[in-house]
């Protein structure tokens, strides 16, 4: 269905979907909101990350055809892009998409690759949230594995989310806890990303300005833009409608 076929706005949509799923558990709100006609057509966004497997699984099991936007930078950690690998093939996951920058578009940027040195905020525009608003383009709606207790900016995170009145953003581990993480990754077997063991509870690119290790005790996302003003990459903090893309 497409976007402006909808007879309500995005923001009353939101609205309808938070009464209807408030109670709902993960997998009812994935298995729901992926055929309810107020949501429209739909994609997972996946990092591939540190865990990002609990979602993807999930999906799995509902329908492993769904459509699953995978972001490469051209900067991410070596063993991220195998995990990628290993994850989608172990899930049998058969419309992952690799998403990237046009090379004209990183030549232009960033022609030396040390644009993450000078400014992370436009390299992860150029490399992350431009394609991904592309690749966005035919969807009404995107699944993200946001949860609340990553961030003081994600504490009143809902199921369901208004992305400036263009697309509808499905969240459905928004009220899971870390232990809640760790159980699914355990009773379901999962493969779990190589860096985390090594210290990196959340793994973003491999430059040491976007990703370095978490000592004991710091924040779980402490690793990410260390000692920079920036939490996150951007792709939450979609640009208006006369600028995207």
């Amino acid at each position: 269905m497409p976007f402006e076929a909808f007879d309500i706005s995005v923001q009353d949509r939101v609205d309808l979907l938070n009464d209807q799923y408030r109670h709902h558990a993960a997998i009812p709100v994935l298995r729901d909101a992926m055929s309810d006609p107020a949501v429209g057509r739909v994609a997972m966004v996946s990092s591939f990350g540190a865990e990002s497997v609990v979602l993807l699984h999930m999906i799995s099991t509902i329908d492993r055809h769904m459509p699953v936007l995978f972001v490469d930078t051209q900067m991410l950690f070596k063993e991220t892009m195998d995990y990628q690998v290993e994850v989608a093939e172990k899930l049998r996951l058969s419309d992952v998409r690799v998403v990237r920058a046009d090379a004209a578009d990183i030549k232009k940027a960033d022609p030396f690759n040390r644009l993450h040195l000078a400014d992370t905020n436009a390299c992860c525009s150029v490399r992350k949230v431009e394609p991904l608003q592309k690749a966005l383009g035919e969807f009404d709606a995107w699944i993200t594995g946001r949860k609340r207790f990553q961030a003081g900016t994600r504490q009143a995170l809902d199921l369901f989310e208004n992305e400036d009145d263009q697309r509808i953003k499905i969240n459905p581990l928004a009220h899971w806890a870390r232990e809640d993480l760790q159980e699914y990754l355990i009773n379901n077997r999962l493969p779990r990303h190589p860096l985390v063991e090594q210290g990196y509870p959340s793994i973003g690119c491999s430059p040491t300005t976007c990703t370095r290790k978490v000592g004991a005790g710091e924040d779980e996302r402490a690793g990410r833009w260390a000692g920079q003003d920036k939490i996150e990459c951007g792709i939450h903090n979609a640009p208006k409608k006369d600028q995207s893309k």
